[in-house]
């Protein structure tokens, strides 16, 4: 019985050991201070690619000759149109392979590679060149400006309204990174030029502020993984069951056998 327990003892230092983590580890821009200044890129805009799901509004003093230029339900747009229902009743352009998507009357218009602020520039010109309207207004937004997250504890998504994110506001409104998440590789997994390139970013230092995959884009995906001392701690802690309720067993068969000597 007293090795039993001179067991439990040294598996209990050894969990308090591992599940230890240094302020060091976790704390987030520790080489800032109240005097550092570090200057932003503002002028950050999302780039339409292939998939994506555009949400765009043409007006103008006359209603009705805007109208042709807005698939309504029940209205215009067709099975050709490019223009698809989204989730909770959303509708939207969706973006082809090949970054093209169906305008009303317009045709078809290749938007991949544009900007937000540049496709509403470009449809209105075309709409004053062609003298369909004298002093169109034209509003694009993104219906799919998400970021993913993979993580071993907590996946899922979160949506933008802003159309603007950075890697830190990503990590705070998913909630946050446990103390057992590696800081020194977090990535970023975006589609660059049609091919899949993962960055690792360290939230602790303020260097990320001028890294450039700070301000995030759709469909970005962070990437997490925790710390191999908390592997260690599962395996222990499983293992620890297990010796549980076999030292519990071992205990109820030593009663009935003196109880029945």
């Amino acid at each position: 019985m007293r090795y039993t327990k001179l067991l439990i003892i040294t598996v209990f230092a050894i969990v308090s050991a591992t599940s230890c983590v240094s302020p060091k580890k976790i704390f987030y821009l520790q080489d800032m201070n109240d005097t550092t200044q570090i200057e932003l890129e503002n002028r950050f805009e999302a780039v339409i690619s292939p998939y994506d799901e555009l949400d765009i509004w043409v007006s103008s003093s006359d209603r009705e000759l805007s109208e042709p230029f807005n698939v309504m339900s029940g209205g215009y747009g067709g099975s050709g149109s490019g223009y698809s229902g989204g989730s909770g009743g959303r509708r939207g352009y969706l973006v082809d392979v090949n970054g093209n998507i169906e305008f009303p009357v317009l045709g078809q218009i290749h938007v991949a590679g544009m900007t937000r602020l540049q496709l509403q520039n470009y449809i209105k010109n075309v709409l004053v060149a062609g003298n369909y309207l004298k002093e169109p207004f034209v509003n694009v937004r993104f219906n799919n400006f998400k970021i993913f997250f993979l993580s071993p504890e907590k996946g899922g998504s979160i949506s933008i309204s802003n159309e603007r994110c950075t890697f830190l506001e990503a990590l705070a409104l998913h909630g946050g990174l446990d103390q057992y998440t590696r800081r020194d590789k977090i990535g970023v997994l975006r589609n660059v030029d049609g091919k899949m390139v993962i960055h690792y970013m360290d939230p602790r230092s303020s260097e990320i502020f001028n890294d450039p995959f700070f301000l995030l884009q759709q469909n970005d995906f962070i990437i997490t993984e925790s710390i191999r001392s908390k592997y260690y701690m599962n395996e222990i802690g499983y293992w620890m069951s297990w010796f549980g309720i076999i030292t519990s067993v071992a205990s109820v068969v030593t009663m009935i056998a003196v109880l029945f000597k």
